[in-house]
Formats: structure tokens, C-alpha cells, sequence
């Protein structure tokens, strides 16, 4: 999926915007069509090569699972440039509400297939058995989620034929280019970005890999305990680290086609200037994240994973990895910004070289001392950090960017650091309360958590804003900036209208 069809969005978004911007709605199309054949071959030809070559790539029991989840390599390739084309048109409604129905659909039909496959087995069926039944019918339930999406962007297009037929008409620019160029023009533009996000995701990959074999053959640790430890880190810390990650992907995403247009018309101070106050509200998005990670690690990982076995490990991985919300976001932006500007091998450069190092660093933390998760987080956050570095590096070669000034670097800061304090003693308080009353840990850690929430959410916006470290036009830029300006209006942290 990450050399097929993981970054077809972001690709076909960049084209097809350049092309809006010059006026060249036909070509734009072309494009479309071509991107169209494009996955049709080259998603197609690796969801045939998982289905047939799963015994190459896996082994025992895994081989079914990894078949039923072969389709599903195709249908995210349609969905992938269907997304872009309405990204490059400068709507993200149609993918975000995709986005929903897909994970909507995904679960519903995950659980209810998992479900009944698992009671089909019938009552001889033995553990191993069920395990896969159960696993078939959760890529069954992957599947279906792409599926359910790409139905509807497919139903939003056709809802569009007249206006799209409206806009090729007034198109004067002349014959499309033929299907040979707009091929070559995908693929030098797609694969790029193909090399960039696998390269930049193989870390997850390759950490796993060195953490394996050095526990296993430097060590002499237990084949099962590395696994328990791994997964420990990746399935827990990681995961909940991920979520505030994607407000910045989504961020991303949205600017790549004002980003490609302005960059297109030769307009570098429009560039400059958009990428500069993405940066910005990137920082203000996700250091008061990387704060309530911190300090609320344990209590979020309760809630989410209750396991007390794992709890303390995991709560303290979290809070290790917190900081890695804040450099990945901004690495994952200025991703964005490389590609959108033309400088697409600059991302892929980047990443490999803060591979090597991360990896290095990693291989030795686990042979000359006792760190075990520690050293992944350790690796994370000098990864997370150098593709930061690098990424503005390169930005700054490329365009001209005013430096951030120390009081738009700090407001967040203090801001974050104030809603920490008061999050942690808000959930602090609550607790002990509801310790008098004998309640359960879990209920008491939910009903604790909650108010801790709203209140930094509270804190943090009244003092970003009245530290001055925010304007409602930048508030505005940020997902769901609407609604949140309404909300501050409503509690007088902005001035009503």
C-alpha cells in the first residue's frame, strides 16, 4: 500500500491544483483520467501479487488474512485519487466525510464479521482456528471501509458531472496532452512522493526489526518477552501519540493546493507566507498536545488501555513520547511544503539520512545498556527531531521565510506549560474526591479526566490569546477553525461581533 497508492492523494492534489492555477481545467482532467489508469495498473498488479505471492511474503495461518485484505490495495488506490482531485479543487469536505464513513464502516463490519465467522467455526473448532476466522473477518472489515468510501466520492463526482462539464468547456487552453505525457507525468511526480512516505515510515519497520535481533541474538532475551516489550510500545504509546500527529496531516493536506497553486504562478511571497503561518499553527496545535500528553499520560492510557500489568510502562513510553508529537508534526508539514513546492527529492534525502542516524543511535542504546522501550523512544524523538532540522533546512534554501520571533515561539510555550499544571491538579482533585466515595479506579479515572480536558482546553485558549500568541485569522486556518472561533466567542475569549 505505501508503494502503490499511500500518497496518491498528496501527488494527485499537487498536479491538478498547478494546472487549475494556469487555467488548464483540460489537462487538469486528463490528469484525472490518467491518474485513474495509473492505479488501475499499478494498484492492480500489487493487489494480484499479494493475493497469489501471500505465501512469498508471509507465512502459516497469515496467508488467508493477508489475501482477503489484498482488494482493498486496489479500492485505496482509486480512493487515493479521488481525494486528491477534490483536495486539488480546494474542498476537503468529500474526504473528510469519507474519511468518517470509511472508519465508521470499517468497524461496524470488523466486529460483525469477526463475529460471525468466529461463531461459523462451530464448537470443535480450536483456538488457532477461531484466532484466524476472526482475523478474516476483520480484513473483510478494512476492506469494506475503503470500499464504503470510494462509493461515495465516486457518488459526489457523478453529482458534479455538469459543473465539471462547465468548467472544461470554458477551458480555451487547447488540446489535452496526450496519454503518454500525463502517464510520464505521474510517475515522475507519484513516485517521489512514494519513495518519500515509504522512507519515512520504514522507521517503524527498521526500529522493530534492530529491537528484535538485538533482544534476541546480543541479549539472550525470550523470543515471547521482546514481543510483549514491542508491542507494549507500539501498539499503545505510538498509537495514542499518533492521534494529534494526524491534525497536522490533515493541515497538510489541506494547504498542498493553495501551496502547488501559488507556487505555480511563480508567486513565492504567497508561498512564503502560507508556509509561515502553517508552521505557525502547526506549534500552536501541537505543543499544548504534547503538554496534556505529558502530564496526563497515565490517566489517558488508563482509559484507553486498562491492562494494569502493562499500565505504568505504557503511561511512562507515552510520556517519553510526547515530545515527538510536537517534531513529527512539524516534519510532516514541512513534508508537505518540499513536495508541494517541486523540491519532491528533498523529503526523501532527508528522510534516509535521519534513518541511518536514528538507527545507529538505536543499535547502540540496546547493546552497551540495559534500555529496552526506553531506547525506541529515545531513537523516536532523535528521528522526529532530525527530519525537523532537515526539512526547514531545505525550506529555507527554497523560500524566503521571515524567522519566527521569540514571542510566537513562547506564548504556546507558557500557555501549554500554565493548562499542564492546572489539567494535572484539576484531574488530581477530582480524583482524591471520588477516592472518598469508594469508586472504581477506571470510572474514577474517566469522570476525573473529562473535567481535566475541558479545562485545559479552556485555559489554553484563553491565555494563547491573551499572550498574544495567536490572531483569529490564524485560529481560523487551523481544522474546524470556525467552529472554534465561535466557541471563543461565546466564552468571551474573543471579542463578539
Amino acid at each position: 500500500l505505501l508503494i502503490s497508492a499511500y500518497s496518491i492523494p498528496s501527488a494527485i492534489s499537487k498536479v491538478i491544483a498547478e494546472l487549475l492555477a494556469l487555467g488548464q481545467a483540460r489537462k487538469a482532467q486528463r490528469v484525472f483520467h490518467g491518474a485513474l489508469l495509473y492505479v488501475l495498473i499499478v494498484s492492480g498488479a500489487f493487489s494480484l501479487f499479494v493475493f497469489f505471492g501471500a505465501g512469498l511474503l508471509t507465512v502459516g495461518n497469515s496467508v488467508t488474512v493477508l489475501r482477503v485484505f489484498s482488494p482493498t490495495i486496489l479500492f485505496f488506490g482509486f480512493l487515493g485519487v479521488l481525494r486528491g482531485y477534490f483536495q486539488a479543487h480546494r474542498t476537503m469536505l468529500p474526504t473528510s466525510v469519507s474519511q468518517i464513513l470509511e472508519q465508521i464502516v470499517n468497524a461496524s463490519v470488523s466486529l460483525l464479521a469477526a463475529w460471525l465467522f468466529i461463531r461459523s467455526a462451530g464448537a470443535q473448532a480450536g483456538e488457532t482456528e477461531r484466532a484466524v476466522r476472526g482475523a478474516v473477518g476483520s480484513a473483510l472489515g478494512t476492506g469494506a471501509g475503503v470500499f464504503a468510501a470510494l462509493l461515495f466520492l465516486l457518488l459526489i463526482y457523478f453529482m458534479k458531472r455538469k459543473e465539471i462539464t462547465r468548467r472544461l468547456a470554458e477551458d480555451t487552453e487547447g488540446r489535452p496532452d496526450t496519454w503518454g505525457s500525463v502517464l510520464k507525468l505521474l510517475f515522475l511526480t507519484v513516485t517521489p512522493f512514494i519513495l518519500s512516505t515509504f522512507v519515512y515510515n520504514f522507521s517503524t519497520m527498521l526500529d522493530q526489526t534492530i529491537f528484535q535481533r538485538v533482544l534476541l541474538h546480543l541479549r539472550g532475551c525470550a523470543e515471547r518477552d521482546i514481543a510483549v516489550s514491542y508491542g507494549i510500545f507500539s501498539t499503545k504509546a505510538v498509537v495514542i501519540a499518533n492521534i494529534p500527529i494526524a491534525l497536522s496531516s490533515a493541515l497538510s493536506s489541506a494547504m498542498m493546493p493553495n501551496l502547488s497553486a501559488s507556487h505555480a504562478r511563480g508567486d513565492s511571497e504567497a508561498s512564503g507566507f502560507l508556509v509561515q503561518r502553517a508552521l505557525k499553527v502547526t506549534w500552536i496545535i501541537s505543543v499544548p498536545c504534547a503538554a496534556g500528553l505529558f502530564v496526563l499520560s497515565r490517566p489517558v492510557m488508563l482509559l484507553l488501555f486498562p491492562q494494569r500489568n502493562s499500565l505504568d510502562e505504557a503511561a511512562a513510553l507515552l510520556a517519553g513520547m510526547s515530545v515527538t508529537v510536537i517534531f513529527y508534526s512539524i516534519s510532516t508539514l514541512t513534508n508537505a511544503v518540499l513536495q508541494g513546492i517541486g523540491k519532491m527529492h528533498l523529503p526523501v534525502f532527508n528522510a534516509a539520512l535521519a534513518l541511518v542516524l536514528q538507527a545507529l543511535l538505536l543499535g547502540g542504546l540496546l547493546q552497551w545498556t540495559k534500555l529496552d522501550n526506553e531506547a525506541l523512544v529515545i531513537a523516536a524523538i532523535l528521528y522526529s527531531a532530525l527530519m525537523c532540522v532537515f526539512n526547514h533546512r531545505s525550506i529555507q534554501g527554497t523560500l524566503e521565510l521571515r524567522g519566527s520571533s521569540r514571542h510566537e515561539v513562547t506564548a504556546p510555550l507558557l500557555a501549554s506549560a500554565c493548562m499542564g499544571i492546572v489539567s494535572f491538579l484539576v484531574y488530581r482533585g477530582v480524583s482524591l474526591l471520588l477516592g472518598l466515595f469508594a469508586v472504581g479506579e477506571y470510572l474514577t479515572n474517566l469522570i476525573a479526566l473529562l473535567p481535566a480536558l475541558f479545562i485545559a482546553v479552556e485555559t489554553y485558549g484563553l491565555l494563547i490569546v491573551r499572550l498574544g500568541g495567536v490572531t483569529e485569522e490564524e485560529l481560523l486556518m487551523m481544522p474546524r477553525g470556525r467552529s472554534i472561533v465561535r466557541w471563543m466567542r461565546k466564552l468571551r475569549i474573543l471579542p463578539v461581533r
